[in-house]
């Protein structure tokens, strides 16, 4: 969905208060902006309803979908047509192009034609319905948090890209609007599902690593180009100008959250923030535009090229997070799992390492057997069909597949408001630091301590659920 940009920065800005323009423009040493923030001096201010941990809803028979924001959503649209249980009733877009896109998915699935809506606030049409069940957000990053909680106040489930908030004060309000309604508001984060991450999942479920007492991750992917010749009115590279720290935290952070046990039995505590310079953004657009103000602008943008995030929980396990789009590299997630008896990781291969010999890792047969031992449930259920309806090599399907399997069933998401919160809040808590020295800060209890007596899930046997 296309959106206003200074809309967008007003509420990108709203927690992080004043904007101070720095007087040295020079890319290497000062940056252009520097966000003040309001003191958290509550750390979990007073529940507004009882916890959603674990949150059971009705069974829906049929969970009825609006999908809003077609750019990324045209995808979830092709995806959840071939779900069965899934009926796409509404689609809204400010792109009417988009919109008759997705209604040609729709016919081509055999699926009937959606209510379309193209107003710039129909977002609130479709949330006012009432045969919709799910709202399905895949809008751009400030309209996940109005678009979630108007669902929720409407009886809605939501389901919110990546991050779901961009500052603490937001994250709060899914927390208090979720708890509030007893509806469920998950985080798209679809690398929670891709094969490799399943299956580490299990190893540590099924205790091969021993305990997991650190772990890593990232989004390290190389959008010179994209941020300065895609995206609507260039979103990611207005983002730049006036922040630092890690905006975009999640698709590392979430796995490996999931694999600690993360608002199940223990919880991020605090973490320590440290950014680069800028440095890409201005060499890029120096070598590669012309007659372009943004050579001239780049050089003030905020945005470190590389941001290193440390996180302790409160059981003292560790989590390394990355994030760098502005460095010529290839793609890495790290997605590293370090426990006391072995440990494995993804990037740049996938790779395992157990007792009794870790000082190398294992050999291609030994590694296929291990791999295939532990193939999680779900993606040995649903895997082979993922990989041919695609999103991300098949990982965004089986996201979908299990969303609206849950919610089918009755069963508690695989992923809470909780984690929604607990994983985004990392864009403010990051640059908070970066921008103090690296000093550590606090990471909120969104939980107010219900962590502490829910356990973590357990693997998910899909044949003894479907046959139990």
């Amino acid at each position: 969905m296309s959106i206003n940009r200074r809309q967008f920065l007003r509420r990108s800005l709203a927690g992080s208060a004043a904007i101070v323009v720095g007087k040295d423009m020079n890319a290497a040493s000062t940056p252009a902006v520097a966000p003040s923030f309001s003191p958290m001096e509550d750390l979990s201010p007073p529940a507004k309803g009882k916890s959603v941990l674990g949150l059971r809803c009705k069974p829906l028979s049929t969970v009825r979908v609006g999908v809003v924001g077609l750019g990324r959503g045209a995808g979830a649209v092709k995806r959840l047509a071939q779900i069965e249980g899934a009926e796409i009733v509404a689609i809204c877009d400010l792109d009417p192009e988009r919109v008759a896109n997705s209604q040609k998915t729709l016919n081509n699935s055999k699926r009937k034609e959606a209510i379309a809506y193209t107003g710039e606030e129909d977002w609130k049409k479709m949330c006012e319905r009432d045969d919709i069940d799910l709202i399905y957000n895949a809008t751009p990053w400030e309209l996940h948090v109005p678009i979630a909680l108007y669902a929720m106040d409407h009886g809605k489930h939501v389901a919110i890209e990546v991050p779901a908030a961009l500052t603490v004060k937001d994250c709060w309000a899914l927390v208090d609007k979720a708890e509030e309604t007893q509806l469920h508001c998950m985080m798209l984060e679809n690398c929670c599902y891709d094969f490799f991450e399943l299956a580490t999942l299990n190893m540590a479920r099924q205790g091969l690593l021993g305990e997991i007492i650190h772990t890593e991750g990232a989004y390290i992917h190389d959008l010179r180009s994209s941020k300065f010749k895609g995206y609507y009115k260039h979103w990611r590279l207005e983002y730049s100008k006036y922040h630092t720290g890690n905006p975009y935290p999640t698709h590392g952070l979430g796995p490996v959250a999931q694999i600690l046990g993360i608002n199940q039995g223990d919880r991020m505590d605090y973490l320590s923030s440290v950014s680069t310079n800028q440095f890409g953004l201005a060499l890029w657009a120096k070598e590669n535009l012309t007659d372009d103000e943004r050579i001239t602008l780049s050089e003030r943008y905020a945005m470190g090229d590389m941001n290193t995030t440390i996180i302790h929980t409160v059981n003292g396990k560790s989590i390394m997070i990355q994030h760098d789009t502005t460095s010529p590299r290839p793609y890495s997630r790290i997605h590293l799992v370090q426990g006391t008896k072995g440990m494995a990781v993804k990037y740049p291969e996938q790779k395992v390492a157990i007792q009794p010999d870790t000082h190398s890792f294992l050999k291609e047969g030994p590694q296929k057997d291990v791999m295939a031992e532990y193939e999680h449930p779900l993606s040995k259920y649903i895997g082979e069909r993922a990989k041919k309806v695609g999103g991300h090599g098949g990982m965004d399907f089986i996201m979908d597949w299990r969303l609206i399997y849950c919610l089918r069933n009755g069963y508690p998401l695989d992923q809470s408001v909780y984690d929604a919160a607990a994983w985004s809040c990392i864009v403010e808590l990051s640059e908070r630091s970066v921008l103090n020295k690296s000093c550590s800060v606090a990471v909120p209890d969104f939980t107010r301590g219900a962590w502490r007596d829910y356990k973590p899930w357990p693997v998910i046997d899909m044949k003894e659920i479907l046959h139990g």
